[in-house]
C-alpha cells in the first residue's frame, strides 16, 4: 500500500477491524518513512447482476445510486447512518443472492420499499410516490391506507 502523503510503498498495518457486518475491513496504517497514519478499507469485489431499466436498457448495479435514493427518501428523518447502511447491505445481499445475471430495476425498487417500510413510514411514502409516479393526492391516500393495513396484519 502506497502512503498517500509521501508515496512510499513501505507501510505497516497497526489495527484491523471488521465493518459492515463482516463485509468490509478497516485498516489503520502507518508509513514507515514519513510516520503519517491513514485508514484504508477493503471490500471483497463481488459481481452484482446488471440492472434492466424500465426502458429496456441494461446498466451496472450502482451502490451509489441505491444509497442516493434511500438517503433522499430519508432526508431529515430520525434514522441513524448505521440503520441506513444496514438497509443498503440487505438490498445488496439480496442482489448477490438473486442468482441471475440480470435483475429488473422494479425488483430493486420493491426491495428498497420493503426496507424503507421497516425503517420509516414517511420515507417509505416519499420513495413510493416517486417510484410509482403518483399523479394526485388520491394515490397518496391509497398508499398510506395500504401501509396502515400492512401494520395491522
Amino acid at each position: 500500500m502506497y502512503c498517500p502523503f509521501c508515496n512510499a510503498n513501505d507501510t505497516k498495518v497497526t489495527d484491523s477491524r471488521l465493518l459492515r457486518e463482516g463485509n468490509q475491513v478497516r485498516r489503520r496504517r502507518e508509513c514507515l518513512i514519513c510516520k503519517e497514519r491513514f485508514t484504508t478499507y477493503e471490500v471483497a469485489e463481488l459481481s452484482l447482476p446488471r440492472v434492466i431499466k424500465c426502458d429496456g436498457r441494461r446498466d451496472l448495479f450502482s451502490e451509489e445510486k441505491l444509497r442516493a435514493g434511500i438517503l433522499r427518501a430519508l432526508e431529515k428523518r430520525p434514522i441513524s447512518l448505521e440503520q441506513i447502511e444496514n438497509a443498503i447491505n440487505h438490498i445488496i445481499r439480496k442482489a448477490h443472492a438473486y442468482g441471475e445475471r440480470e435483475i429488473t430495476s422494479k425488483q430493486i425498487g420493491e426491495w428498497v420499499m420493503a426496507e424503507l417500510r421497516n425503517l420509516d413510514q414517511i420515507a417509505y411514502v416519499r420513495f413510493a410516490s416517486v417510484y410509482r409516479s403518483f399523479q394526485d393526492i388520491k394515490e397518496f391516500r391509497e398508499e398510506i391506507s395500504r401501509l396502515e393495513n400492512h401494520n395491522i396484519e
